[in-house]
């Protein structure tokens, strides 16, 4: 027989999707996770700059994690970046996304091989600690160069410019005005004519910064210009690196959304009136549920990590890569993005009908995790990865590479 306490004491939860520890990267993101948990749904509502997250990032050392050891990096795997993204997902999609959408450039010059530009950039990247963001929006054509003696002058505007608002250095693609071609340089965010707009106004990723940033006369340098990057598989990673990013937004989101429906239940929630129970969490409905919602972000994590140790395989294989290897590993980012946002979606919004109606309050900031997934999933339909899935699995071609592809 089974003795029901007279008075509700939780016992303390199991390390729900707690990973390796040993790690001391992973053991620095936990401590700084538990940090920005603190404020996570005050600074969601208020929006703006995470000075102060960032501050802590750098101090950190966190944001060097991908930069090899000969430039002054602490030279780790992609896989170790990707899973401490899942770390601040669990309490701040923003920082997530931030810290994750840094390393699209330290990558990007990382996969350049022996050029000297690119070599250099990682080693003042890794003195200064540097954080990156990015003007670098493939769709809208609104930035554009006028070659002048010693370099190029840009004028206009780029979108969806995350990370541009707490960078030291943005990464910034432009078309040239007379041929249309487009150029990529590295340089400083406080540049002379660059004006950050901060007008991020989204539902959710309130402070990524994702809104515009204006050039008006912005001087290039062409020692800043990257030089055109040879066109072997390794070259063409960045999709999957950027949607990598994503997909454990969306993993670290439903993992943390479900940890704090947990607590919320076990602690807080009221049973129904008509369930029978004396604790909430004795309802068999509600055991239910949170066994379905346990189940889904399992798969969604076991996916995740192996699209994460695919991404390691095929950046250890360098130049070596294959066009086939790189469609396998593009293959495997897109299953395991397509299930992660989908999961996330339903585990953000679910968990309200688990804690109840007195859970859905502004204060207490839960909605935050569903905008958060709602709007990060927009960037890329699961539609054409799923199409793209089951192309392959029909026909074995993998999908030819492009920008989200």
């Amino acid at each position: 027989m089974t003795v029901k306490p007279t008075s509700f004491e939780p016992a303390l939860p199991p390390a729900l999707f707690e990973q390796d520890q040993t790690n001391p990267y992973l053991a620095k993101a936990i401590e700084l996770r538990e940090i920005f948990a603190l404020d996570a749904a005050e600074r969601d509502q208020q929006g703006g700059r995470p000075s102060d997250e960032i501050r802590r990032l750098k101090e950190s050392d966190l944001v060097n994690l991908l930069i090899p050891t000969e430039f002054g990096g602490e030279g780790q795997p992609y896989s170790t970046a990707l899973r401490i993204v899942r770390e601040f997902a669990k309490v701040d999609g923003s920082l997530a996304h931030l810290f994750g959408y840094h390393f699209s450039p330290i990558q990007n010059a990382v996969t350049s091989g022996s050029d000297e530009r690119s070599a250099a950039i990682l080693r003042r990247s890794a003195e200064g600690r540097w954080f990156w963001g990015n003007t670098t929006n493939s769709f809208s054509k609104s930035l554009f160069g006028r070659k002048v003696e010693g370099g190029v002058l840009l004028n206009g505007d780029r979108p969806f410019a995350s990370g541009s608002h707490v960078a030291d250095y943005l990464m910034v693609a432009w078309e040239d005005e007379k041929t249309n071609a487009r150029n990529v340089a590295y340089i400083p965010a406080n540049r002379a004519g660059i004006t950050i707009a901060d007008d991020w106004d989204g539902i959710g990723q309130r402070q990524t910064g994702s809104g515009r940033v204006f050039y008006k006369d912005v001087t290039v340098r062409d020692d800043e210009i990257l030089l055109e990057r040879p066109k072997d598989p390794s070259a063409l990673l960045i999709p999957q690196q950027q949607q990598s990013v994503l997909l454990n937004v969306f993993v670290g989101s439903a993992q943390g959304a479900l940890i704090a429906a947990r607590e919320y239940t076990v602690t807080t929630s009221r049973p129904w009136i008509y369930s029978g129970v004396e604790r909430h969490s004795d309802d068999p409905w509600i055991k239910r549920q949170y066994g379905e919602l346990w189940t889904k972000v399992q798969a969604a994590t076991a996916l995740a990590d192996r699209a994460a140790s695919a991404m390691d395989s095929a950046y250890a294989k360098g130049a070596a890569l294959t066009a086939q290897e790189r469609g396998a590993t593009a293959i495997a980012v897109a299953c395991a993005n397509v299930l992660a946002g989908k999961v996330a979606l339903e585990v953000t919004s679910e968990i309200f009908e688990v804690m109840g109606a007195r859970s859905a309050v502004r204060p207490l900031g839960f909605d935050r995790f569903w905008r958060n997934v709602r709007i990060h999933t927009l960037h890329n339909p699961a539609e054409y990865k799923t199409r793209n899935v089951g192309a392959w699995f029909l026909t074995g071609d993998y999908p030819e590479p492009g920008i989200f592809q």
